[in-house]
């Protein structure tokens, strides 16, 4: 392979970038899409008041409905007598306009819609139906602004966009044009004048009316029959809506209004029948017609997608919610049991237990590790295994010299093949796994194997805790841990379908790791793999509250990644594993019944969908109601913060650490969410993961624990904070 390939090889942008890269492209154009055409974008609102009219000319004051340039100036036309327009302006509405159409179609009557271009582009089998059923269409622009405050440019706009609308459509174009907010000719004034005048040059016959049947007041039935009728059997160009609001009483009106007025001799044409002109549509063919269709079929997509989206959003809100709610409940349920007088899981548990301790390229951690271990009110035997450290992590241990504490290499084969070495090599039938910079309090042994004392236990989950919290992604993995992994356990432990036994703190019967062939390379996440394969086997896994170890949290955003892309993809892998347990029986098919879906709406899907409440909220704040917006996210936000007040309660731990919660929902689940995705895109793709060591500084440690003789630690990189 030449430098160049290797180079270009280098520059390509790995798929798990890309895809999600693209896919944010896509959902913020689709949203803004869909923002434009319901008028949440680029919309004015502004209505100009009643203006002077003496550069109006007289003519069109004093003229008809209709108003045109011929020759470079101004004309109007009136209908004949007999003759009524019915015009239906701000349409098509998928609820009312459909029932216009139908109750014209049972008198046999024409009429034109005068359609935005938002609505047509939403709705656009209407208009074509209204094309196909004999109607004329006429332009009310794109957004409906008053176009008195617009430039010219923005009339072009408006009504181009309108145009490309009704293309798409039904593959015409339309020389009628209605300015939204117009009335009569009469009211015409020096500001909406120069409008008209411009947009006649543009070859549009401009629109109005001379008989307004207010329907938008909804004055009923009679009171819109009496305000359409004409008098004394006078042509007119009737205003009425299709949209806008509830227009029942316009089509209870038209049901009545049509025969009543047939039978007085009128006749209900398209504005160019009666006027006797050519028609005012056009059939657009070629590159044109395919835009339209092209725009049609783009703002169709948009309103799915957001469909779909708010349906993820309440998904996700029933999810969350029901999370809330059951870790609420269930975490009072178990502190309640666990803390009873009464409680015991047995005969108390004094035998010695085999503490492993897998360690790779750990010389700045294990000595504080390993001291820990010193001080346990358990008889422990340590055993380090060093997976091919080339840092002299075993060197380091072997030189503190400490009974009980010994030191077996391997080539490096993987954690789990480091924690199988151990097992092989463990006196003890209770096994206690942690991490290699994890540090036990001296009752952490003690607690942990507590619950053997029920032999039905084939493992036990400690309280893992973030040791340096002192910097803001600590504290973030701070809440994470105590409100998201502890709260989790305590519900979990009650519903009998514990998912993880964390790699920090966590405790075996040696037996039970047998029978299922110990600790498995299958996966990313041996600690879930584990977990699932027990509940399997029938052992139950429970949570030791009081076992608490302290853990050195990633401390830059890239290690933070590395580590949750590797969690995530292997509590992906694992659930893929273990999948068969939804079908089989005895205890297998309750875990895979009643845990693997908890787990796959918890720790996967919920999380995946947990940023459509901060897309909605952006979205808001900028197009919507802004107060509703930051009343809402406030509200869950409100949520989040009691669960983690109380998860904070049970763990006795400082509530000032929650000061950091707000800006852990807008910046950290942002974080979780695209590790999420990028785990989903390698396991679609067919990706594969490997393991990446994080860098450690050796921070933790226990407070007032003094290092034994022959210790030489690293000097640690900033103060310890455990």
């Amino acid at each position: 392979m030449t430098s160049r390939s290797r180079a270009a090889r280098r520059r390509r942008l790995p798929l798990r970038y890309l895809l999600p890269s693209l896919f944010l492209v896509a959902l913020s154009a689709m949203l803004m899409l869909r923002g434009y055409v319901h008028s949440e974008i680029l919309a004015d609102h502004r209505v100009q008041p009643p203006a002077a009219t003496d550069q109006v000319p007289e003519e069109i004051i004093e003229g008809g409905p209709v108003i045109a340039q011929r020759d470079g100036k101004p004309a109007t036309f009136s209908v004949p007598d007999h003759k009524l327009v019915l015009t239906f302006d701000d349409g098509p509405d998928p609820e009312w306009t459909p029932k216009v159409l139908d109750v014209l179609a049972e008198h046999d009557a024409h009429g034109v819609f005068f359609v935005t271009g938002t609505m047509a582009s939403r709705h656009p089998d209407l208009v074509k139906r209204m094309v196909d059923e004999g109607h004329e269409l006429g332009l009310h622009t794109f957004n409906h602004p008053d176009l008195s405050f617009q430039s010219r440019s923005r009339i072009d706009w408006e009504l181009t966009q309108n145009q490309l609308a009704l293309a798409g459509a039904a593959g015409v174009r339309t020389s009628l044009f209605r300015p939204p907010y117009s009335s009569f000719s009469n009211a015409m004034d020096n500001k909406s004048w120069p409008v008209t005048e411009y947009i006649g040059s543009l070859g549009y016959l401009t629109v109005v009316n001379n008989t307004d049947s207010e329907d938008w007041k909804r004055p009923g039935a009679d009171e819109i029959i009496r305000r359409a009728t004409p008098r004394g059997g006078e042509g007119a160009i009737v205003l009425m809506h299709d949209s806008g609001g509830d227009r029942s009483q316009t089509v209870e009106a038209l049901d009545r209004f049509l025969p009543s007025l047939k039978e007085k001799g009128y006749e209900f044409t398209n504005l160019t029948e009666a006027l006797n002109a050519p028609s005012a549509h056009t059939p657009v063919t070629g590159a044109a017609r395919w835009q339209g269709v092209a725009w049609v079929t783009a703002v169709g997509i948009s309103e799915n997608v957001t469909g779909v989206l708010v349906a993820g959003l309440a998904v996700i809100g029933v999810l969350v919610f029901a999370r809330f709610g059951l870790m609420l409940v269930l975490s009072f349920v178990h502190a309640r049991k666990v803390r009873s007088r009464n409680f015991r899981w047995g005969p108390p548990v004094t035998e010695p237990v085999t503490v492993l301790v897998p360690a790779y390229n750990e010389a700045k951690c294990i000595v504080n590790t390993v001291t820990s271990l010193t001080a346990s009110d358990h008889p422990v035997e340590v055993i380090v295994i060093d997976d091919g450290s080339s840092d002299g992590t075993a060197r380091i241990v072997e030189d503190l010299r400490i009974p009980n504490v010994r030191v077996v290499r391997q080539q490096n084969a993987g954690k789990p093949a480091a924690l199988n070495r151990g097992l092989a090599n463990a006196s003890h039938d209770l096994i206690v796994m942690m991490d290699g910079d994890t540090v036990f309090e001296a009752a952490t042994v003690r607690e942990l194997v507590q619950p053997f004392g029920d032999p039905k236990v084939g493992a036990v989950a400690g309280n893992a805790k973030v040791g340096n919290r002192d910097t803001l992604i600590g504290a973030w993995q701070h809440i994470e841990y105590v409100m998201g992994f502890n709260l989790d356990r305590r519900m979990y432990d009650v519903l009998g379908c514990m998912p993880t036994i964390p790699g920090a703190v966590g405790a075996f019967r040696r037996s039970a790791l047998e029978r299922i062939g110990g600790m498995s390379e299958d996966t990313l996440a041996e600690d879930t793999d584990v977990t699932m394969a027990l509940h399997r086997d029938g052992w139950k896994v429970v949570y030791a509250e009081n076992a608490r170890a302290w853990t050195e949290a990633p401390e830059s955003v890239q290690q933070l990644w590395s580590q949750r892309y590797r969690w995530s993809y292997g509590t992906m892998q694992a659930i893929w594993k273990h999948r068969r347990a939804l079908v089989e029986k005895g205890p297998s098919g309750r875990f895979g019944r009643v845990g693997l879906p908890l787990v796959s709406l918890f720790m996967v899907l919920a999380p995946l969908l947990a940023p459509l409440i901060d897309v909605f909220l952006l979205y808001g704040l900028v197009f919507g109601d802004t107060g509703k917006t930051v009343l809402a996210w406030l509200g869950v936000l409100a949520i989040q913060a009691v669960c983690a007040a109380y998860a904070f309660r049970l763990d006795k731990e400082r509530m000032t650490h929650l000061v950091s919660l707000p800006l852990q929902q807008i910046l950290y689940r942002q974080l979780m969410y695209v590790v999420l995705l990028q785990s989903w895109i390698t396991a679609l793709t067919g990706g594969r993961l490997r393991w990446q060591k994080l860098r450690r500084t050796g921070v933790v440690e226990m407070p007032g624990a003094a290092a034994p003789a022959g210790a030489r630690p690293a000097e640690p990189e900033r103060r310890p904070v455990a």
